[in-house]
């Protein structure tokens, strides 16, 4: 049985990120956003309190992209759903699981912030922060790791939020995963990157000995096959094999755009070594086009949801319009990556391959970015996008003592190669070892007296005054 618990307290900080360089991605360019942490008091029935810890980026104009919006409202409506889901999991005053929490409380989330006119996307944030902070909490108090503990099921996973598969399915899927001790990052090329020369995509300073890369893409089949024809030339100067992935974030308008894409990339002979080492096309269409447009014969090329990705029953509603793949970024839940590499891992027995990808929102050097290692390496993700070493300057305005205790809990991680400390990337990959520690992934919290109360949300009104 997994072990019950009670929330004590749910407390939310932020603390201000600037950006070493623009990020472009889609229609928004980002120079600088907040990140969050989490704090959470937990009783554990029979085992005492504890205190848990989350992080992750108020990334604008992603979870929400409607025009109407600013940057500022996005990220202020990611605060609302927060707050939201503050109310609602405090509301529970019983003991219950860890997934007990969520599983009663993600229904409600959706609706109240529905009606406040936050999409599910933007809804789910809140609830992902919270249990990411739970768990780390309920982990302590059972004095064991991130890896040992969800083998188990210490969270208390089941089937009821995802019908389609069985207890035995998530259970038997929990219980037979062995942790990579790697896994490799994909160096993201953004929309802004240089291309060639100093400081671009084959420059080793610049992408960290990458065998991975994942290029953006911003919807104009023409503008964009020029561009890939460019980064590939650059990337077969390499001294190393490489494979890519590519990410419209929704810039695609529907499926004869598409079409046009993928026309090229088979036929154009300037973008061969881009096609033959393809690996998916991530969210290539705005998500209500995409639960509109059966991809056909374009199916063939392996495409991905990611930002249409806002309910447990996503993925086997992107089945059947084609998609093989669904991203995992603990952003949008870590139990809803598990169920779907569940459901990777049961619809691919019959031959046809499905499977689970890591994205990331530029998870940031310390908390976010091992939780998020954490939960890829659990679940069997070779390769991950990762942003927070490339887009901000190792661990950006972190006090420096609080940099200095997490690269001593974790030497396998962090190092200071003379430019300050920040994330340690080793022939391409970065190592796990170090997550095992007791808790989710992290052996340190961050300072709280040195982290701001997260910034109350503003009414649309004052932010359009």
């Amino acid at each position: 049985m997994a072990p019950r618990l009670k929330l004590r307290d749910i407390a939310f900080f932020e603390r201000p990120v600037q950006f070493a360089r623009p990020f472009r991605f889609g229609a928004i360019t980002i120079n600088a956003t907040p990140q969050l942490f989490v704090r959470v008091e937990i009783e554990v029935e029979g085992r005492g309190s504890a205190v848990g810890a989350s992080a992750e980026l108020l990334v604008p104009k992603w979870f929400d992209k409607r025009p109407e919006l600013s940057p500022a409202q996005t990220v202020d409506d990611l605060r609302r759903a927060l707050e939201i889901a503050r109310g609602l999991y405090l509301a529970r005053t019983g003991f219950l699981t860890a997934f007990d929490l969520h599983a009663s409380c993600i229904g409600a989330q959706v609706a109240t912030c529905a009606k406040k006119n936050i999409p599910a996307l933007a809804a789910a944030y809140g609830p992902a922060e919270i249990d990411k902070a739970i768990l780390d909490a309920l982990l302590r108090a059972a004095e064991t790791n991130f890896f040992d503990g969800m083998a188990g099921n210490i969270a208390g996973i089941d089937a009821r939020l995802s019908p389609d598969l069985k207890e035995t399915d998530l259970t038997t899927f929990l219980s037979g995963r062995k942790p990579l001790p790697r896994v490799a990052i994909r160096h993201t090329v953004g929309l802004d990157d240089t291309v060639e020369g100093e400081g671009g995509v084959a420059d080793a300073r610049e992408n960290s000995g990458a065998r991975y890369f994942k290029l953006k893409l911003s919807g104009d089949p023409v503008a964009d096959a020029a561009r890939l024809a460019r980064i590939g030339k650059e990337l077969d100067a390499l001294d190393r094999d490489y494979n890519l992935t590519l990410d419209a974030n929704e810039q695609y308008a529907d499926l004869a755009a598409l079409h046009e894409l993928i026309g090229r990339l088979d036929h154009d002979t300037a973008l061969r070594s881009i096609s033959s080492r393809l690996l998916y096309i991530e969210q290539p269409m705005p998500r209500d086009v995409t639960r509109l447009s059966p991809l056909g014969s374009l199916a063939a090329r392996g495409f991905i949801i990611d930002e249409a990705d806002d309910s447990y029953d996503t993925f086997p509603a992107a089945r059947a319009l084609g998609y093989h793949g669904i991203s995992s970024k603990s952003c949008k839940g870590l139990y809803k990556s598990i169920v779907n590499a569940t459901r990777a891992a049961k619809w691919s027995v019959a031959g046809e391959r499905f499977f689970v990808t890591g994205e990331d929102l530029t998870c940031q050097a310390g908390v976010a970015v091992q939780q998020d290692l954490a939960l890829g390496a659990f679940i069997g993700i070779t390769h991950a996008e990762r942003n927070g070493h490339h887009y901000v300057d190792g661990f950006g305005d972190t006090p420096a003592a609080e940099v200095q205790v997490c690269a001593v809990a974790h030497p396998d991680l962090y190092a200071d190669a003379g430019q300050g400390i920040r994330l340690s990337i080793h022939n391409g990959d970065l190592l796990t070892g170090s997550l095992n520690a007791t808790g989710f992934a992290t052996s340190v919290h961050p300072d709280w007296s040195a982290l701001r109360p997260l910034e109350q949300p503003k009414s649309l009104q004052e932010q359009s005054a």
